[in-house]
This record gives C-alpha cells, structure tokens and sequence, in this order.
C-alpha cells in the first residue's frame, strides 16, 4: 500500500522561507511522477511541481524561480524548497504519486495521479 507522509508546514511572513518533504513507501515502480500540489480555502488543487522518476522537474509557472523541487530517492522523500513566500502561496501543500507517466501537459493536473497524503499547512503573512 502507498503511504505518502509530509511535514514542513508552518507560519511565516511574506519574503520568507520554507521546505516541505513527503516520505513515499509501498510502491516500486520504476516510472512514477511525484508531485506537489496545493489547496487554499474555496479553491481548486493546483499542481506547483511534479518530479519524474528520469530526474525531470516541471513547475507552474506561478512558482518558476521561487519553488525548487529535489528528490532523494535513497530515502524515498520527496523536497519542495519554497522561497520568496508570497501570500497567495499560502495553502495545504499535498504530495502525490502517479504510477507510470502521462503526456507531459498532465503532470500537473490532480487526476493524473493515484495516492495522496494529508497535507500540511503553509500559511504566510503580509
């Protein structure tokens, strides 16, 4: 059974800093994707960055320049380094797994993948 565990959420101003990690057991695929996703109040999941299981990385272009994704596959954990924090960032950030790959103009999209986490909370402040 795929488990997918995040932690690194909190509270900080606008301008500031966060990394957010998901600790993925169950599967052992050899094509995955890997993705972050994020949910603020009364609006729908986005995706913000999605990790390929060949090493490459794909952002929305409201996080390109300011979100860093990293993979250390070693520990199965998946990182989203989150700089230059902006108040529309603030949200629950997922971690989500697709078995095998789609088209690339879905590696973003919620319903290309299967398992979830919980979340965790970012909020910023103005």
């Amino acid at each position: 059974q795929v488990q997918l565990v995040e932690s690194g959420g909190g509270s900080v101003q606008a301008g500031g800093s966060l990394r957010l990690s998901c600790v993925a057991s169950g599967y052992r695929e050899n094509g995955y994707l890997m993705g972050w996703f994020r949910q603020a109040a009364g609006k729908e999941r986005e995706g913000v960055a999605a990790s390929r299981s060949d090493g490459r990385i794909y952002y929305a272009d409201s996080v390109k320049g300011r979100f860093t994704v990293s993979n250390d596959k070693a520990k199965n954990t998946l990182f989203l380094q989150m700089n230059n924090l902006k108040p529309e960032d603030a949200a629950m950030y997922y971690c989500a797994v697709a078995i095998g790959w789609t088209a690339p103009d879905r590696y973003l999209a919620a319903y290309s993948y299967k398992y979830w986490g919980q979340g965790t909370q970012v909020t910023v402040s103005s």
